[in-house]
């Protein structure tokens, strides 16, 4: 039958509203990570042919997981009839059966459920992170890989890995125990992490952020500190509140980006600001506090100048002096040299950029080669600010980040003719 495109257009939102809580209960109830992402795609191919004719029913995630059970344990039942072990598989359909959805608050645990199935300790770390972003998020192998600075064919191979331990080994899909819950911990906030840094920066595409996932890391955030209120787990959500306050701000009515010496202060989320710093302070107040802590103090020094001009940069070098140590990597060390810039000039912010770059470390990172640009920029560099620019260019896949780099660079033009 022919679609109309008032009904591709619902099923597309209701699948980017619900497919991944979906999957994660399809699988709950079915066992099996591949057949329970075939039957939420069967399931979704029944909405949309039903919807148009039935209307949309009241609880969209509730008829979708319904119908694709079904679906399920129908493809079992096929296989009964093509393989050699249908009493073993006679059994996991009667096992299936009788496995119940359960109500709305079962239902919601599943995706944390899920994340800590993909984050078991018996699986590797990259494994657990590149299976966690693909099946609990729905991210695409390429945004992956982006986001572990790798290749999406390394990233498609962990995964299939990863469902491969799962299966044969058994892994159970339950929260782990009060006991286990603190070795699973690491794992778990930094898929969080990740997630909502695709969400707050978007690795391609058309926009430069997608509220969709930053606003599921949050929840996730909230859900990993009900249940286990660490102060690392209390660092990590005050930091996505307080980097995802700012989203308003970050960019023009016209979807141009505004960096945050430019933003409009007053179009910043107080409300999340407010539970932002709060819970900074509180996870500050442990001794086991980390990396996540230390950045939301960092976000947290941000958020508290009124005007970018009272921002703190003293206070906040001093705060990644503490996270190079605690945490050290060459992203961080950039951070720390962009905020030196702040404090002591751009000719030192460079000198520190300079190094990093030498040693081989980010060739391949944009913002690396942006900050490069910017401080050549502000010393009057330009043939070398327009070198870094070309460079950031050529690795950014963001529409609005490419337009906002070749706007940089017609700027250096302008500057570069006034000077002559």
């Amino acid at each position: 039958m022919a679609y109309t495109g008032d009904a591709r257009q619902l099923v597309d939102a209701v699948y980017r509203a619900e497919s991944r809580r979906v999957l994660a209960t399809l699988i709950r109830l079915l066992g099996d990570f591949d057949l329970a992402e075939e039957a939420m795609h069967d399931a979704f191919a029944v909405a949309l042919e039903r919807w148009p004719i039935e209307g949309t029913p009241a609880n969209p995630r509730t008829w979708l997981i319904s119908v694709g059970r079904f679906k399920g344990i129908d493809a079992l039942r096929r296989r009964t009839r093509q393989e050699t072990q249908a009493p073993e598989l006679a059994r996991e359909i009667s096992d299936r059966e009788n496995v119940e959805i359960g109500d709305d608050n079962e239902v919601a645990d599943d995706q944390l459920r899920l994340v800590f199935t993909c984050c078991h300790p018996a699986l590797p770390p990259d494994g657990q992170i590149a299976l966690t972003l693909r099946e609990v998020c729905g991210l695409t192998t390429e945004a992956i890989a982006h986001a572990f600075l790798t290749t999406a064919p390394t990233v498609a191979q962990r995964i299939v890995r990863a469902k491969g331990k799962i299966r044969d080994a058994r892994i159970p899909y339950q929260l782990p125990s009060l006991e286990e819950l603190p070795e699973r911990l690491d794992a778990v906030l930094h898929v969080v992490y990740l997630v909502f840094n695709e969400g707050y920066s978007a690795s391609a595409g058309d926009a430069l952020t997608r509220r969709d996932l930053s606003a599921e890391a949050i929840r996730l955030g909230r859900q990993i500190v009900a249940l286990l209120p660490e102060a690392e787990a209390i660092g990590l959500l005050a930091l996505m509140l307080l980097h995802e306050s700012r989203r308003e701000a970050r960019t023009s009515p016209d979807g141009e980006i505004v960096l945050l010496a430019d933003q409009d202060r007053s179009r910043w989320n107080r409300a999340m600001i407010e539970e932002g710093l709060t819970l900074v302070e509180r996870a500050l107040t442990s001794r086991r506090f980390g990396p996540y802590s230390l950045q939301a103090a960092i976000a947290a020094v941000h958020a508290e100048a009124t005007r970018a001009s009272d921002t703190d940069w003293p206070q906040i070098v001093a705060l990644y002096d503490v996270l190079v140590r605690a945490d050290p990597s060459p992203v961080v060390e950039l951070n720390r040299a962009a905020a030196v810039a702040m404090r002591d000039g751009p000719a030192a912010g460079l000198g520190l950029i300079d190094a990093i770059l030498a040693r081989g470390d980010l060739a391949d990172y944009q913002f690396a080669h942006s900050a490069r640009a910017e401080l050549c920029a502000r010393l009057g560099r330009f043939d070398e600010a327009r070198v870094s620019y070309s460079r950031a260019l050529e690795l950014t896949q963001v529409e609005p980040e490419r337009r906002f780099l070749r706007r940089r660079l017609a700027g250096l033009r302008v500057q570069s003719a006034e000077t002559i």
